[in-house]
C-alpha cells in the first residue's frame, strides 16, 4: 500500500480498494474544484448582469428569470435541485 493511500483513511485495509477509493476521491475533489470556480464565475456574471440591468434603470431582480432558473434545476436535479438553485441565485444577487 502506498504512503498516500494510508495519508487519508479510505475505510477499507484492502489494499486495492483503498486504491481505487483514493483514484476516485482525486477525481471527485478536482470535481468540486471545477464546480467552486463556476460557482465564482457564475456569481460574478450575475452580478454584473444585475448591475447593467439597473444602471439602465431597470429592476434589481426579474422574477421569471429566476423562476427559470428554478425550474431548469428543479427538473435536472429533483427537490435538491430547487435548494441548489435557490443558492446560485442568492450568490449572484446577494440577500434580498
Amino acid at each position: 500500500m502506498s504512503a498516500d493511500v494510508k495519508a487519508q483513511p479510505t475505510g477499507t485495509d484492502a489494499a486495492p480498494a483503498a486504491e481505487e477509493i483514493t483514484a476516485i476521491r482525486e477525481r471527485i475533489d478536482e470535481i468540486d474544484q471545477s464546480l467552486i470556480d463556476l460557482w465564482l464565475e457564475r456569481s460574478r456574471l450575475s452580478q454584473q448582469v444585475g448591475r447593467t440591468r439597473m444602471a439602465s434603470g431597470g429592476t434589481r431582480l426579474v422574477l421569471s428569470r429566476e423562476r427559470e432558473i428554478v425550474e431548469r434545476f428543479r427538473e435536472a436535479l429533483g427537490p435538491d435541485g430547487t435548494q441548489v438553485a435557490l443558492l446560485l441565485l442568492r450568490a449572484g444577487r446577494g440577500p434580498l
